[in-house]
């Protein structure tokens, strides 16, 4: 045996070592979970609290000396509350489905892969789901960096009573999947029609003659692809893989500069204040001159950042409009309150459809 055959044995039996007390520690850290998890149940207490979450992530990267990443650490410990989390009670989280979809990518993100995740099959679902108690939260897409909101999201927050308690950002990179081995034979693709947006270009240039076929997700697209002959899908690297097809060609957008944001919602739960807060508020505004103007100027006068607006057709009278801002505050604050306060007399109504804590890496 030579020397580096002797280093390389040694060094594995202090990782084994090490192994071995990670092990006793988490177990460790379970058994607290689970009387953390009795206390919460005896004071009728959610299971799941964002702010404490972000509170262990903060602490993780203040005492993190390397050589991992504070990325690494991070995804390290998410699991790890998951699993803790899930001795305390089985958490089910409904997302826009199926499995392999950017949803569902953001839905681990967030959540960890130890909960209970449920594939509905519209966004409707998801916000039913919620709302009748049949999912304790729920993972929503809201808006994509090159294609806009999403507007069945938007629509579906006007009706419900579920309440935002956070938002989680992740990268698009689309990529062209197939059971064939290669693009010659490629005459129709499938996909959702934001990704066909955010493909358009590359669509154009390459596939100009192909049937372009609308599916419910990028993930349905592959399992319609992988069942057909000449069929292509655009769709997630995750889903690609789970579906088993082909990389036909990777990193297919148009833009490398691109995002989905989701957002996490719960049946009217509230988030404590972080100090990195965003409010996102849905209102109608009476129709009269300047009432726009009227409407964003109590913000400016409260110093309320308003990071987002958008509008949408009412779908109730012609050329009525709904709102939907962001607001860098919490709900809680009493500038904020102060702004919509001095709003009150210019809206047909103000629902705030919920405070949480902004993404780190914010579009």
């Amino acid at each position: 045996m030579n020397k580096n055959t002797e280093e390389l044995q040694a060094l594995r039996k202090e990782i084994d070592k090490i192994d071995e007390k990670l092990t006793l520690l988490l177990n460790k850290r379970g058994e607290i979970a689970l009387n953390i998890g009795k206390i919460k149940s005896s004071n009728s207490e959610t299971y799941y609290n964002p702010g404490r979450e972000s509170e262990v992530f903060r602490n993780i990267k203040g005492h993190n000396k390397g050589p991992l990443k504070d990325e690494h650490l991070q995804n390290i410990f998410r699991e790890i509350i998951s699993a803790c989390i899930d001795l305390e009670s089985k958490i089910r989280v409904g997302y826009f489905g199926p499995e392999g979809t950017y949803t569902h990518i953001a839905a681990i993100k967030r959540f960890g892969s130890s909960r209970t995740l449920i594939p509905l099959k519209t966004i409707s679902e998801v916000f039913d789901s919620v709302s009748k108690g049949l999912s304790n939260y729920g993972v929503v897409p809201v808006e994509n960096t090159i294609e806009g909101m999403v507007n069945a999201t938007f629509d579906m927050f006007v009706n419900s009573d579920v309440t935002i308690i956070g938002e989680e950002i992740i990268p698009v990179s689309h990529f062209l999947f197939s059971k064939e081995e290669g693009i010659k034979k490629i005459h129709k693709i499938y996909s959702h029609p934001q990704a066909f947006g955010q493909c358009r270009n590359f669509l154009e240039e390459n596939f100009k003659d192909a049937e372009l076929i609308d599916a419910f997700s990028t993930a349905d697209a592959c399992i319609m692809a992988s069942k057909e002959d000449g069929a292509a899908a655009i769709a997630s690297e995750v889903a690609g893989r789970i579906y088993g097809l082909n990389v036909l060609l990777p990193h297919i957008e148009d833009y490398s500069n691109n995002f989905t944001r989701f957002l996490i919602i719960s049946n009217g739960e509230k988030t404590s204040k972080t100090g990195n807060d965003k409010t996102s508020i849905l209102f109608s505004i009476k129709n009269s001159v300047g009432a726009l103007y009227k409407i964003l100027k109590p913000f400016y006068e409260n110093n309320i950042n308003i990071t987002k607006i958008e509008s949408r057709p009412s779908k109730k009278f012609n050329w009525d409009y709904l709102f939907f801002i962001d607001v860098s505050s919490h709900e809680s604050d009493e500038r904020l309150k102060k702004a919509l306060k001095g709003i009150e007399e210019y809206t047909i109504f103000i629902k705030i459809l919920g405070s949480y804590e902004a993404a780190a890496n914010n579009i």
